[in-house]
C-alpha cells in the first residue's frame, strides 16, 4: 500500500493537534505537527486546527509567519482545513474582544453566537444540515449527521455559496463552509466518531488528488452576496435574501458590524 498523502497540522501553539493529528492518520494520512516552512511548503494540504480566541491566533500566527503558509497554501490551490477557531481565522475580520483581521481567505467576519435563553458556549452534539454539494461532505449522510461542537462565536460569510452546512442552535449558522479548495467546519470532526472520520477521509482524499482535481467543484460559479446590513435600525430587524436555491442570508446585529445567517426557504 503506498503512503498517504502528507498533511501538516499547522503548529501555532493553539489548539488539539495531537487528537487531529491521530485522527487523520487513522483515515489514512501521514499528518506532521509542524510550524516548519519547508514541510508546511510540501504538504499536499494543510490543516489548522484550534481552540481558544480570534486575536490570540492571529497574533501566534502572524509572530511564526504561519499567516502567509497558510495563505501561500490556498494560493496555490492546496487543500486547507480550518477547525473550530481555525475555521474562525480564515474569515476576513474577528468582533471577538477586540476587532482582530483574519485571513481573508473567506468573505466575512466573526461575531458571538445569538442564543438567547441557551447556555454559551455551545457545547454538545448538533445536527449539522448539508445546503449544498461538496466534496468535503460527498461521504456523508444526505440528510445531515450530528457533530460535536464547542464555541462561542460564529463565522458569517459574505456570500451564500461558500456556506456547505448549517446547524441551529438559537440561530441558524455556517458550520461548514468553503471556497475553492479552502475549507472550514466549526465543530470538531476529530472528536465525533465515525461521520467525523469521513469527512476527515474526504479531505485526505482530496489532498491525495492534488490541486488539478478539485477543478471548480469546490467553488461555484454563483457568487450571490449575503446580505450585510449596516447601521441597526432601532428595531434590530433582520435583513432578508431568499434566493431561489434558499440559500442562507444575513441579518443586522445591534452594533451593525456582524450578519445574522438564517435560512430563507429552508
Amino acid at each position: 500500500m503506498s503512503p498517504g498523502p502528507v498533511i501538516a497540522v499547522v503548529d501555532y501553539g493553539m489548539g488539539n493537534r495531537r487528537s487531529v493529528q491521530k485522527a487523520l492518520e487513522h483515515v489514512g494520512a501521514r499528518a506532521p505537527v509542524t510550524r516548519e516552512p519547508g514541510v508546511l511548503g510540501a504538504a499536499a494540504g494543510l490543516v489548522v486546527p484550534g481552540v481558544g480566541a480570534f486575536p490570540e491566533g492571529m497574533t501566534r500566527l502572524a509572530e511564526l509567519g504561519l499567516d502567509r503558509e497558510v495563505r501561500a497554501a490556498a494560493r496555490d490551490g492546496r487543500p486547507v482545513l480550518g477547525i473550530c477557531l481555525g475555521m474562525q481565522l480564515l474569515f476576513e475580520r474577528s468582533h471577538e474582544h477586540t476587532p482582530t483581521i483574519g485571513l481573508g481567505l473567506i468573505e466575512g467576519e466573526v461575531s458571538p453566537l445569538r442564543a438567547p435563553g441557551l447556555r454559551v458556549p455551545h457545547i454538545g452534539w448538533s445536527d449539522v444540515t448539508l445546503r449544498r454539494a461538496s466534496p468535503l461532505t460527498a461521504s456523508l449522510p444526505q440528510g445531515g449527521c450530528p457533530f460535536y461542537h464547542v464555541h462561542s462565536l460564529v463565522a458569517r460569510p459574505r456570500h451564500a455559496d461558500d456556506v456547505i452546512a448549517t446547524t441551529t442552535y438559537g440561530e441558524r449558522f455556517a458550520s461548514i463552509v468553503g471556497h475553492g479548495s479552502v475549507f472550514g467546519v466549526q465543530f470538531h470532526p476529530e472528536k465525533s466518531s465515525r461521520d467525523g472520520l469521513s469527512l476527515l477521509g474526504a479531505f485526505v482524499a482530496m489532498c491525495a488528488a492534488g490541486p488539478s482535481a478539485l477543478g471548480t467543484s469546490a467553488q461555484p460559479a454563483d457568487r450571490r452576496p449575503v446580505a450585510i446590513a449596516s447601521g441597526a435600525a432601532a428595531s434590530g430587524a433582520a435583513a432578508s435574501g431568499a434566493a431561489a436555491s434558499g440559500a442562507a442570508a444575513s441579518g443586522a446585529s445591534a452594533s451593525g458590524a456582524s450578519a445574522r445567517l438564517t435560512a430563507a426557504g429552508r
